[in-house]
This record gives C-alpha cells, sequence and structure tokens, in this order.
C-alpha cells in the first residue's frame, strides 16, 4: 500500500420451538414458490407480517447478504429507535446508552466504528454526548442512531458482505437508511399522523410523541412528500457507580495503625500527619489485622508490592441521573418519475437532538486520591474482608473525604443533509445513475459544569457487599442530607479541597462537513451479463474546538456573606426507593442554577486556541472508481446462477492540524499560562479492494451464497489530530497519532438459504474475517513532568507534576482472526389453520469468535505485558426472538433480545485485564388495534423485566462499575391515515 507521511510544526430455545414449528409443515409448501402462491392470490398480508415478506422478498433477490427492515405502513417505522430496531437482524448487537436508550451497533462481532452508514445514498456522520462511563462525547466515525426520530424513515438495510460498486470503509456492515419518497406509495394522496403518550416507571412523567407525514403524486410525473417529528423526554436512571478499581497500593495505601513500622504516611508537618495522626485533626485507628491482612494480598505480577492484589473502589458512589431530551426531525423530498426509465429526487433531511443531563453522587471520594490531595494514605482501615480474587466484600474506614458532586452537561446534535439521487435509462443497454450531495453533523456541548462540596475526614464510612449481589450498600456515618455537614470554600495549603467547580472542557463544538459526487453507469450487454463501473469523490472535514476558561475565573470563592449552603443546595430523593441497596433517603446537593447567580457564571471568561483551547482539523479526501461485471447464468446452465465479480480502487489523502498546548513565550502572559503552538500533519494511502458475491440455486426455493472481498476501515478521527491531552484529576491523558494506516482484512462469507414457504426461511451462514491490521490503545504510567506538557495544564487540581498519569497512545498492531456462525428463521404460521395462522415467529443466534493481541502495559515504547482476547465491543453470542399475532383488526407481537458479556475496553486500569459489559435480556412488546381503517389504536412497552446493564473491571473478578436502573417504558398513542 503506497503512501506519503510528512509533519511539520505550524436466546435459544424460541428459535428450537420456531424451527421444530417450521420442519413440521406440510410437504407440499416446500414445493411451491413464494410467486407461485402470491399470484393464486391465497395470501394477503398487511402491516407487520406484509414489512416481513416485503423484506424478504428483497433479501432474496440481491446478490450480497443483506437484511432490511421496512416501515409497516407510510410514516409507521416497526419500533420507536432506530439501533434498537437492527437487533431483530442476524449478527446485530445494541450497544446502549445513557438512559437505556440503544445509541449504536456492532455487527458480527465488529463495534460501531467499523460500520458506516448511508442516508438516502450518501455516508454521514452522527455524534452526540453522553456520561463518561457510556463514551462521553463521540468525536469518532461511530454513528449515534439516537439522534434521529425514527419516523422520518421508511427502510434500513443492513448489508453485510461488499460489492465493489458500494463505497468502502467498512469491516462490520454498512447501513442504509432511506427517507420516504412520493412514488413508494401506491396511492396518489396520503396523510398519516400519529400521536403518542409516552410514560416511564422511574422518571414517573408522560411525554410527548407526535408525528406527522403527507404525500402527493400529480398527474404529470411530479411527486412532493414532507414528513416531520417531535418528541420530548424526560429520563431518570438511578443507581452505583465505583467509577474504576484500584488496588491499594496506587494511591500510596493506607493510614498505618499506632505503632506499626514503617509508618504511613510518614511524619509530615504541613499535613499535620504524625505517628498517632493520619492527618490534621485525623487519628490513626487502623487495626493491625486489617491493615496487614491489605498488605499481605499482592497480585502474581505485583509480588514485591504491598496491597497491589487488594481492590478497593476508587469513588464508590450512589447515582441519580436526569435528562431532558427534545428530538426534532423532518424530511422533504421532491421526486420526478414520469416513466418507469426516469427517476429524479431531491432529498432535504433535518434531526435536532437536545438534551440537558443532570447528575448527582454522594460518594467516598479517599481512595480515588494520592497523598497530595490528602486522599487514602489518611484512611484509617478498621475492618475489612476479601474474597479469594482480592474483591473487596466488606470495609469499615475512618477519615474518608465524603463528596456530593453534581454534574450539568447541555449539549445539541443536529444533522442536515441535502441530496439529488437520479437514474435514468438511455435504452435498453445502457443506464446512469448518480448522487451529489452535502451534509453536516454537528454536536456542540454547551456546558459542562462540574459542582461538589465536601466532608472531610467522615468517620464510620462502610462499603458491605455482604448482602449479596452485584453492587455495595454503602454508609457514610454522618446525615448526608444536612448541607450544614458539607464545606465549600477554597483548598487549604495542605492540598485538602473543600468543595468546588470544574469546567469539564465546555463549551465545544464538534463539526463534520461531508461532500459526495458519484456517477454510475451500467452496461446490459444481454439478459445474461451486465457491467457497471464508475467513480466517487468524497471530501470530509471534521473541526474539534474547546474553549479554556481564564485561570483567574476557576478559582474557588468563600461563600459571600450571609450564604450558607443550606441557601444554595437542594436535596436528592427517591433514590433508596426507586433502588434500594441502602441509599440514603436523601442527600444535600448543590443548585447548579443557585449556585450560578451566587458566583455569577455568566461572567466567566473563555478563550481559544490562543490561550490552549483546543483547535483541531482532519481533512480526507477520497477518491475512489470501480469496475464490476454482473450475471445470471440461469437459463444457460439450468440451474440459478447469478452474481458479480469487480474492484474498487481507492486513493485517501489526509490533512491534520492542531493546537500543542505549550507556556507562554518569555516575556508573554496568557490567562491560562498557555499557548498554542500549531502543528499539521498528512498521510496517505491507497487501496485495491476486489470483491465477489455468488449465488447458486441448485433446486427451487434452496439458495447457496459464496461471497469474498477484501476491505478496509479508517481510523478514528479523534486519534488523527497531532495533539494530546491530560486530565489533571484522573490523572490520565492521551496522545494522538496523524500516521496511523486503516485496518484492513480480507472476508469470505457462506450462506444456505431454503425459503420453504412463501414468507419464509431457514438460513445458516459463516463469516471469516482474516483482519490484517489492527488499532489498538497503549497505555503506559509516567511521570507527568516526562510528559513535555506545561505544568500550567495541572492548574485547580492540587496534582503534583512528579505524579504518575496513564497515558494512552495508538498504534498500528497486528490483526488476527475472527469467525463466526448465523442461524435465522422467519415463520409466518399460515400453513395453521383459523386464528393460529396469524401468528408467526422470528428467530436468529450467532456466535462469534475472535483473536487479537492486546499490549497490557508497556514502557520505553515497547509491551511488556500481553493478551489475546475478543476483540472490543465482541459478543460470542446474541440473540433474538419475536412471536407476533397479526389479523384485519389487532396485531401484537414481543421481542426477547439477548447479548453475552463484552468487552468495552482493553487494558484497564493498573491490575485489571479489562472493562467488560455483562450479559443483557431486554423484552420488549407493542400492539395496535384498527378501529377503523382510517384509525388505529398503538401500545407499546420496553424493557418489560426491568433489565439493569451491568459494567464490570477485570474478566476474572467482574466488580461492578456501573449499573443503574432505568424501569419499563409504556407509551399509547394513535395513528390516523387516508
Amino acid at each position: 500500500m503506497a503512501g506519503f507521511r510528512t509533519i511539520a510544526c505550524r436466546g435459544g430455545s424460541l428459535l428450537a420451538i420456531a424451527v421444530t414449528l417450521g420442519v413440521s409443515a406440510p410437504a407440499l409448501a416446500q414445493e411451491q414458490s413464494p410467486d407461485a402462491e402470491a399470484a393464486q392470490g391465497e395470501v394477503v398480508v398487511t402491516g407487520f407480517r406484509a414489512s416481513l415478506s416485503s423484506a424478504l422478498n428483497q433479501k432474496r433477490t440481491e446478490t450480497a447478504a443483506v437484511d432490511s427492515i421496512l416501515a409497516e405502513d407510510i410514516g409507521k417505522f416497526p419500533d420507536s429507535n432506530l439501533a434498537e430496531s437492527m437487533q431483530r437482524i442476524p449478527g446485530v448487537a445494541l450497544a446502549r446508552g445513557d438512559g437505556g436508550e440503544g445509541r449504536n451497533i456492532s455487527v458480527r462481532g465488529l463495534g460501531a466504528q467499523f460500520t458506516r452508514v448511508r442516508i438516502n445514498g450518501m455516508e454521514g456522520s452522527s455524534q452526540t454526548g453522553g456520561s463518561d462511563i457510556f463514551g462521553a462525547g463521540n468525536s469518532g466515525r461511530s454513528f449515534d442512531f439516537n439522534v434521529f426520530p425514527t419516523e422520518i424513515f421508511s427502510a434500513l438495510t443492513v448489508r453485510k458482505t461488499p460489492s465493489a460498486d458500494v463505497e468502502e470503509g467498512s469491516l462490520g456492515a454498512t447501513v442504509d437508511l432511506t427517507a420516504p419518497k412520493p412514488f413508494d406509495s401506491k396511492e396518489s394522496f396520503a396523510v398519516s399522523a400519529t400521536a403518542r403518550g409516552v410514560w416511564n416507571e422511574v422518571a414517573k412523567k408522560v411525554d410527548p410523541r407526535i408525528s406527522a407525514l403527507v404525500s402527493k403524486q400529480f398527474d404529470n410525473g411530479f411527486g412532493v412528500l414532507a414528513s416531520g417529528a417531535y418528541q420530548k423526554r424526560h429520563l431518570r436512571e438511578v443507581g452505583y457507580a465505583a467509577v474504576d478499581l484500584l488496588p491499594a497500593n496506587v494511591n500510596g495505601g493506607f493510614c498505618s495503625p499506632i505503632g506499626y513500622t514503617p509508618q504511613n504516611p510518614a511524619t509530615d508537618a504541613l499535613r499535620g500527619a504524625t505517628p498517632t495522626m493520619c492527618s490534621t485533626n485525623n487519628p490513626r485507628t487502623s487495626t493491625v489485622a486489617a491493615y496487614q491482612k491489605i498488605l499481605d494480598l499482592r497480585r502474581p505480577d505485583a509480588l514485591t508490592t504491598p496491597g497491589s492484589g487488594a481492590f478497593f473502589p476508587r469513588i464508590p458512589r450512589y447515582v441519580n441521573s436526569e435528562q431532558d431530551q427534545e428530538r426534532i426531525g423532518g424530511t422533504l423530498t421532491l421526486q420526478y418519475k414520469p416513466d418507469d426509465d426516469t427517476d429524479i429526487s431531491l432529498d432535504l433531511l433535518y434531526s435536532r437532538f437536545e438534551v440537558e443531563r443532570r447528575d448527582n453522587y454522594i460518594a467516598g471520594l479517599s481512595f480515588a486520591r494520592s497523598i497530595s490531595n490528602n486522599g487514602q494514605p489518611m484512611v484509617s482501615v478498621r475492618e475489612v474482608q476479601f474474597d479469594s480474587n482480592g474483591s473487596l466484600i466488606y470495609g469499615l474506614f475512618d477519615g474518608v473525604d465524603v463528596r456530593s458532586e453534581g454534574l450539568i452537561d447541555q449539549f445539541v446534535s443536529t444533522f442536515k443533509q441535502a441530496n439529488l439521487n437520479f437514474k435514468r435509462r438511455l435504452n435498453d443497454s445502457l443506464e446512469i445513475s448518480g448522487v451529489f450531495g452535502l451534509n453536516q453533523a454537528e454536536w456542540v456541548g454547551k456546558k459542562r459544569l462540574q459542582t461538589f462540596m465536601d466532608v472531610i475526614d467522615a468517620d464510620g464510612f462502610s462499603i458491605d457487599y455482604r448482602g449479596g449481589g452485584s453492587v455495595p450498600t454503602i454508609g457514610f456515618g454522618f446525615d448526608v442530607s444536612n448541607p450544614g455537614n458539607f464545606t465549600y470554600a477554597p483548598a487549604l495549603a495542605d492540598g485538602t479541597v473543600l468543595g468546588g467547580f470544574s469546567f469539564q472542557g465546555r463549551p465545544q463544538t464538534n463539526t463534520t462537513d461531508n461532500f459526495t459526487g458519484e456517477v454510475n453507469v451500467k452496461w446490459t450487454l444481454s439478459d445474461a451479463f451486465s457491467v457497471r463501473f464508475g467513480g466517487q469523490y468524497r471530501e470530509s472535514r471534521f473541526h474539534l474546538t474547546s474553549l479554556r476558561p481564564y485561570n483567574a475565573d476557576l478559582v474557588v470563592r468563600v461563600l459571600p456573606a450571609g450564604t450558607t449552603l443550606a441557601s444554595i443546595t437542594r436535596q436528592i430523593s427517591g433514590v433508596d426507593k426507586l433502588w434500594g441497596n441502602g441509599a440514603p433517603a436523601s442527600w444535600a446537593a448543590i443548585d447548579p442554577d443557585k449556585w450560578a447567580s451566587t458566583f455569577n457564571f455568566d461572567g466567566v471568561r473563555f478563550c481559544g486556541s490562543e490561550c490552549g483551547g483546543v483547535d483541531t482539523r482532519v481533512n480526507e479526501t477520497i477518491k475512489s472508481a470501480y469496475v464490476m461485471g454482473s450475471f445470471d447464468l440461469g437459463e444457460q446452465v439450468g440451474v440459478g446462477l447469478r452474481g458479480d465479480i469487480g474492484v474498487r480502487y481507492v486513493r485517501t489523502d489526509m490533512r491534520s492540524s492542531g493546537y500543542i498546548t505549550v507556556p507562554p513565550p518569555t516575556g508573554t502572559t496568557s490567562p491560562t499560562n498557555l499557548v498554542g503552538q500549531y502543528a499539521v500533519a498528512f498521510n496517505g494511502y491507497e487501496d485495491w479492494l476486489p470483491s465477489a458475491n455468488l449465488v447458486i440455486e441448485p433446486v427451487q426455493n434452496l439458495v447457496l451464497r459464496l461471497s469474498a472481498a477484501k476491505v478496509m476501515a479508517r481510523p478514528e478521527l479523534g486519534q488523527l489530530a497531532p495533539t494530546s491531552g491530560v486530565n489533571a484529576v484522573t490523572r490520565t491523558g492521551s496522545i494522538n497519532n496523524p500516521f496511523l494506516d486503516p485496518i484492513r482484512a480480507n472476508t469470505f462469507d457462506a450462506a444456505l438459504e431454503w425459503y420453504f414457504r412463501p414468507g419464509s426461511l431457514l438460513s445458516a451462514a459463516f463469516f471469516y474475517k482474516d483482519i490484517k491490521s489492527f488499532i489498538q490503545n497503549i497505555n503506559s504510567q509516567e511521570p507527568f513532568n516526562t510528559l513535555g506538557l506545561p505544568d500550567a495544564l495541572l492548574f485547580g487540581s492540587n496534582t503534583q507534576p512528579t505524579e504518575l498519569f496513564n497515558i494512552s497512545r495508538p498504534f498500528n498492531t497486528p490483526g488476527g482472526p475472527l469467525k463466526g456462525v448465523e442461524v435465522n428463521l422467519q415463520l409466518p404460521f399460515n400453513f395453521m389453520d383459523g386464528f393460529l395462522g396469524n401468528f408467526g415467529v422470528l428467530a436468529n443466534y450467532t456466535h462469534v469468535v475472535s483473536e487479537i493481541e492486546y499490549c497490557l502495559a508497556s514502557a520505553g515504547g515497547a509491551c511488556t505485558r500481553t493478551v489475546k482476547d475478543d476483540l472490543v465491543g465482541l459478543s460470542k453470542n446474541t440473540a433474538s426472538g419475536t412471536l407476533y399475532y397479526e389479523d384485519d383488526k389487532f396485531s401484537i407481537r414481543g421481542t426477547a433480545n439477548w447479548r453475552d458479556r463484552f468487552i468495552r475496553g482493553i487494558p484497564a486500569s493498573q491490575g485489571s485485564d479489562i472493562q467488560g459489559n455483562a450479559p443483557t435480556l431486554y423484552v420488549d412488546a407493542s400492539a395496535s388495534y384498527n378501529i377503523t381503517d382510517s384509525l388505529k389504536l398503538i401500545v407499546e412497552a420496553q424493557n418489560l423485566t426491568d433489565e439493569q446493564n451491568r459494567l464490570y473491571i477485570d474478566s476474572t473478578r467482574q466488580d461492578t462499575l456501573f449499573e443503574t436502573r432505568v424501569g419499563r417504558t409504556v407509551s399509547v398513542g394513535v395513528n390516523f391515515r387516508f
């Protein structure tokens, strides 16, 4: 691969039942093709069953492996979330974000960054925000489906095998989202409107969701269609978070008992540490038995380090998260289709997703602090118990700092697109088609403000897992609902933090502008052969900016005279009833609006790259051309034989730039003690991507598919900027790499599909991907003062330049194999008599395995510890099952989606190999009743079993990182159409 690079400074049981039913169907039906039975008029289907049948017909006629979900009716998509609807497709697994909403997908074990999404035939980007545990803001290529309302789309297609005429960039799948067009409908004039009320048992509020569509076909071949959707939603999520799990040695161990040698912390007049005091007014109360038990636990890879095998939650805390969401979307399509040979459309699409998230935590903070903040070394351990893996079972502590923390996060994601699609058959042999369009995805982080107040050296703090289950009961040792127990004041000279605030990288804007121009020509040589060729030009411009507040405005100030914490706080209540697990009935928290008014938040000053703010750009130019031959030799060879073979050439050129944060030049000043130094990098590479798809139908209704291809996926955008950054509070950082090469792979697929009845399918597929290269983040522990970054980046954190930071750098590394199997069943019970013939079942199961060698630790740029494990985001097993009933009046269905555990991040923190997601089983249902031909009643329910998503750390210990409850959601509505 040629290139140049320079840089310069400036579930299974449902499946078994359904297979049994399908095999027991009358043998006669196996001999009858779907087309034959449809022609006899024996089967008339509408609604959900009709959408399944149409999607199956599309799948059968394709040469590539394609699965679709189609609208049940004009303006009626089958599910309320795009990502969640795709769970019914074999091999697709859902990744949920805040509030349990489906955010993005993985396909056949390959995560969201390996999936490309096209909207109305044009590649799109979609980025939004989120809580830190779910990846925070998206600055990569992953597509966030929750930006869009489902009502503005009519079809969703997942293409799992490539062909030369489909643009590159995907290892997992290419997903096509298609908005409705006026000539999609058989009716010349159509109006559809839906209104719903949505209620959630945790949020306990009813929210509106409405949509409408109008379509008109004119006699002269012109048509116009407009659609719109609006949703307002309140979410609440309650639970527990540990943030991380760390061995006792990381932050300097615990306070030793009186008389224990060596003494920890050592005598320190500034901090008040003496032979009898852990710190000022904080006596040593550790017991020898508890203290020694911690020291005796040592990991096999750290046998000389006392306490390296004793793991504690970094910030054990109860969580209350509330969100206000507003989602707006709309489409406008002008279509000219005077005959079957001409189709020209101008498609406009807009979506806006606005969120305000308010998080509140009540937490034990000392376990996350080193001696510089009078943290864990000042904590006494009175009692402690561990399991055989070193996970904490119970601990009773004195001298623990407790924090009531609030976070308000406001962001808006918008997407807008305009594209012109055309197709024109010039004669019997020649057809030309193309697309030209622009789109823009913008994510604006308006505010991400953290406020907190602290209690210093609380005694009787406890973490207790002895009640069973995956989360602990936390005892704080004092009344957390009384604001008078907390402090909010400037930090002390010894490093003690008494409350404060911080801006977390906001205001921030991510903008991705895309242009696509594509022309395709199809030349039909005969009934059996045709050739397609064409070219495409794409340009993508990614721009990330973030402002930095003035240092002077980050100083924590004392409360104004006459103001107490009681006057600027509120109570967080109800978590005990919604979550349980020992959560307090209420706790005091700073009210962000009252705080902002008290300290004149509107007066905070910000500046950009000139004083250390973020300003990075990644511009990609992609030029490609392809040629592909298609054939259908069924008449010539006597059996069904069709397919395509072709090659695509792609040239990618990348220019990235950004500001490296440095101290101001001598003799100059900056309000942040920082300035930006411009850097720019160039990279380029080319790929030849051959592909072939072959479809054989040896006997009627039995289809064998074979596919082979070479594919590639480009690096994440955020990794390509020539910049670096750190978080002084968490002591983490990243250094980007603009010279990353893409991930490349060779793929092979084989599938056998049996269309044994009209609208029915039983299939099995095998897929193999030889991933030649991979990109992974390699972590290392490095003192901040060796990174070449200015000390001013530590301002306001009380972190010292000599402290160790966990630094992550992306590198190209060897890949590994991925292989798996899919089994899929679609079976309407139309072979049965009476009402039983109105039932049907969908079921699929996917098993995937992979092997990637990960670098868990490094020193001097070389790996010191490696492990082989699955790809990040890969679940070895996924399954989905749907049982439905539908007649002329009534329709009901229930769907269960199960996803096995998967890796969210590797490597994890010190002493742990991975961050993982526990298995989940989500059950949803929906029903509708046709009151008249024009009026329909709709009832939908999500998460019927009240499933809770649990994230954990370390594959052996599986200590809980995060577990919350989002509850059941029910919506009731009506649909009107004519």
